[in-house]
């Protein structure tokens, strides 16, 4: 079977959760130092596991790439995707667990991938031998989003064989990008053919497959978990209004200096107080909120040559530019220079 181009859909260019980060150096921890790498994508390596803590997708690229460039990665998705366990995923894993068929614990991610991702989305379409599941995600086909895509796909079949009675193997795996020199791991792994350079990055389900039954599935528990979902859900997409709001406001005010949180409220229609009062309904300060935002600024701008270090400290609001390298140094343990020299050398 060939896989026609599927369109791709707008995403919004945002956040991932750090439990990849922290899943994918692990799975590399062999060759490389993982503290270090953790913290430079703004990581603490010494603390919690909580998949709510997120990281912005550039970082994530950016720590997948520095790995690429210290070991081979050829088989390093298809080890992070082992390693995924639905106990990891809170409630949403309970509801992957819960729903009656693999189908509808595949119907749970499609509907509340936005729990732990803004930059992806999940769809099942179906197709004459079967379902495709369908990973969407936009944005430059850079290396790290390229293992991110194969990584993902991994993990749908991973946590798929951690609540089936019997082996969970898909017709086919399809993956847009170029392969390695070998697909024998690749195809060993998912126990199916696997297409490179494909339409879309899809795993094809037959139907049998999907209607499985899942061995803890339970319709009344499956209920009371979506609608705890739905909630989380709910929360998210105001969340994200909101500080996706305050962020781009802050961006565009950086280049008169650090902002004051009264013009920033301003801007969105907002008292200071009913601004404060939101934000800290998210859990996030107005300091945080802007130190965010200047790294993820500055991870962004550093990746574009045609904008001096003195260039990208102005537009991040900072008067000097030793200023900036002393803060850059804070948020990634690396200077903005050999951050820079790093990205040119992948």
């Amino acid at each position: 079977m060939e896989l026609a181009p599927i369109p791709r859909r707008v995403s919004i260019v945002g956040y991932v959760t750090s439990l990849f980060a922290r899943k994918v150096v692990a799975a590399a921890s062999y060759a490389v130092d993982g503290a270090a790498l953790l913290r430079g994508a703004g990581v603490d390596p010494e603390g919690p596991w909580d998949p709510k803590a997120m990281l912005p997708d550039t970082a994530y690229y950016d720590l997948l790439e520095r790995i690429a460039a210290l070991t081979d990665v050829a088989d390093l998705p298809l080890r992070t995707g082992e390693s995924m366990r639905l106990d990891e995923y809170g409630a949403l894993g309970l509801a992957f667990k819960a729903a009656t068929t693999l189908g509808g614990s595949y119907a749970r991610v499609e509907r509340y991938a936005r729990l732990w991702t803004s930059v992806v989305e999940y769809e099942l379409r179906p197709d004459p031998d079967g379902t495709l599941f369908i990973l969407h995600r936009a944005g430059e086909r850079r290396l790290g989003l390229r293992l991110s895509n194969e990584a993902t796909l991994a993990s749908a079949i991973s946590l798929a064989r951690q609540v089936s009675p019997v082996p969970v193997t898909p017709l086919q795996v399809f993956l847009r990008h170029g392969g390695p020199g070998s697909v024998a791991a690749h195809e060993d792994w998912f126990g199916c053919p696997v297409r490179f350079n494909a339409g879309a990055d899809a795993i094809l389900f037959s139907p049998e497959t999907l209607a499985q039954p899942n061995i803890l599935g339970d319709e009344g528990i499956s209920r009371y978990l979506a609608s705890h979902l739905d909630a989380e859900l709910a929360e998210i997409a105001e969340e994200v209004t909101l500080v996706g709001r305050a962020k781009d406001a802050i961006a565009q005010a950086l280049n008169e200096g650090p902002p004051r949180m009264a013009d920033i409220a301003r801007t969105l229609a907002l008292s200071a107080r009913s601004f404060h009062r939101k934000l800290s309904e998210h859990g996030v300060s107005f300091q945080t909120l802007t130190e965010e935002t200047r790294r993820d600024l500055a991870i962004g701008l550093l990746r574009d040559d045609r904008h001096s270090l003195a260039e990208i400290a102005f537009l991040t609001g900072f008067a000097e530019q030793s200023s900036f390298t002393r803060a850059f140094k804070r948020w990634v343990g690396d200077t903005p220079a050999s951050y820079r020299r790093g990205r040119a050398g992948l």
